[in-house]
């Protein structure tokens, strides 16, 4: 592999998506708790990009509207650099990081002092042209279904 292929592509997207069509975006050091900005991934991950954004609108999560907003950014990228079809995008994987936590301190009761950690997070979403399953042949269903024990 030469210097000019090396720089093509990334290793991020490498990792991500490897040879495959697609794109992702990546949102970081949001000042949202990676548990909560999980719930709200957990939505839309396998959805189609359309009704993954319809569900992020009116989801009532304040990480919602980041994650509508990575969601959107990871479609226009494929839209561009990829020239995939808005309709065929399903969100196919979609994840939260831990970022730097800040540490703060509250003062209490008889001049002691709590720590209050502010965590931050990284959100990954990862978009890729939808791939139709092919449907399995009757003799493998049967073959599948002889195998199973109750």
């Amino acid at each position: 592999m030469s210097v000019m292929e090396r720089r093509a592509t990334s290793a991020r997207r490498e990792s991500l998506l490897g040879d495959e069509p697609g794109a992702f975006a990546v949102a970081r050091f949001v000042r949202v708790t990676p548990m909560k900005a999980r719930r709200v991934v957990d939505l839309v991950r396998g959805m189609g990009v359309d009704d993954a954004l319809a569900t992020l609108k009116f989801a009532p999560q304040a990480a919602a509207a980041t994650v509508y907003k990575v969601v959107d950014s990871a479609v226009a990228n494929a839209e561009s650099t990829e020239h995939l079809s808005r309709a065929d995008l399903v969100v196919s994987q979609a994840f939260v990081d831990e970022g730097p936590t800040l540490k703060r301190h509250r003062p209490r009761a008889q001049g002691r002092a709590t720590r209050i950690d502010k965590r931050t997070s990284h959100i990954t979403v990862v978009v890729a042209p939808r791939v139709e399953a092919e449907p399995a042949k009757p003799a493998e269903k049967a073959a599948e279904k002889k195998g199973r024990t109750r």
